[in-house]
């Protein structure tokens, strides 16, 4: 459940936490912070540290049940917010989204990972390397995660407009006729779910930059702004790609339309000259099959230019044949 649990001060990392009842006593001891990380815990598992940290009950139930939207919350003393990583698997074209719960108070961070992501891994360490950001204490925790997050935000719109153009190439290009609608429709319901972690969060960034935020002291707001910049950014970029795979499904369609009835014009006339070639080779046939049934009495059936007469006339029928569907465009 507890992937890491430390005391921070003076810009350092002290040493690992076993006794969470006295985590913050520690914390308040040495001037500095606590800072624990979980991983998907049960109710029973989160209760220790929900009642040695006074955590608020909405975002503990929060926190534990997941699927939670982009959001900011502010208690007494608390700050509860919700965040929404993301991963792009390119070679199968799947937006992967993880959610990340992080409750900031004065003396302690308690992230609560939903899902595979290794944002906080990746700031742990960072801050750990750098003192002067760690001195910072919980908010310097905050925005090392939103910033990273933001930032994998735009590197997936920057994947996602590289399929875009490919899907453009595809629909556009030599083969025009061919139906990409069901990559065009799967690479947009990835988009919609990409906007739905990251369309919420600009809210909760722009009350960071602008608004008094418990536990978030007022020079902390410029790096907010800049986090916020960034994720204004993003979402533009989910929209317009959103927009531009709406037009691409819609000319591909056309596309596909215009081929089927070029292809279904073509039939037509195929079939027509089928049947008029049919109708044409009918008559001799027939002809051929009355005078193949040896009766006597049929036309110049023993006359010495019968045949010539009978395969003049097979002739002469033919052509006016040809001649007619010709006229109409059969042939």
């Amino acid at each position: 459940m507890i992937v890491d649990c430390a005391l921070y001060s003076d810009g350092r990392r002290r040493h690992r936490l076993d006794d969470l009842r006295v985590a913050v006593r520690e914390a308040e001891k040495e001037d500095g912070f606590v800072w624990i990380g979980l991983v998907e815990p049960t109710a029973d598992e989160f209760d220790a540290i929900a009642e040695g940290f006074e955590l608020p009950q909405l975002a503990i139930e929060d926190a534990i049940r997941a699927h939670q939207r982009p959001k900011l919350e502010r208690y007494s003393g608390v700050t509860f917010a919700v965040v929404k990583p993301v991963h792009y698997v390119d070679h199968v074209e799947v937006v992967e989204v993880s959610e990340l719960a992080i409750f900031l108070g004065e003396r302690f961070v308690i992230v609560v990972r939903h899902g595979d992501t290794t944002i906080p891994a990746q700031v742990r360490a960072a801050l750990e390397a750098d003192p002067e950001m760690l001195l910072h204490g919980p908010p310097a925790v905050l925005h090392g995660i939103l910033d990273r997050s933001v930032d994998q935000y735009l590197d997936v719109t920057a994947a996602i407009d590289e399929d875009l153009d490919e899907i453009e190439d595809q629909v556009f290009g030599d083969d025009p006729g061919h139906d990409h609608a069901e990559r065009i429709y799967k690479l947009k319901r990835e988009v919609q779910q990409f906007r739905r972690a990251v369309v919420p969060l600009v809210g909760p960034l722009t009350r960071l930059a602008e608004e008094e935020v418990p536990c978030i002291p007022a020079y902390a707001r410029p790096y907010f702004r800049d986090v916020q910049d960034h994720a204004l950014r993003a979402a533009e970029l989910i929209e317009a790609a959103d927009a531009l795979l709406t037009n691409v499904l819609q000319a591909d369609l056309a596309q596909v339309t215009v081929e089927q009835n070029r292809v279904t014009v073509q039939q037509n006339s195929d079939m027509r000259k089928i049947s008029a070639w049919a109708a044409i080779a009918l008559v001799p046939t027939a002809i051929a099959g009355l005078y193949g049934m040896n009766f006597d009495y049929l036309p110049a059936m023993h006359s010495p230019v019968g045949f010539w007469i009978v395969l003049a006339g097979i002739g002469a029928i033919c052509v006016v044949l040809h001649r007619a569907f010709r006229r109409n465009s059969w042939l």
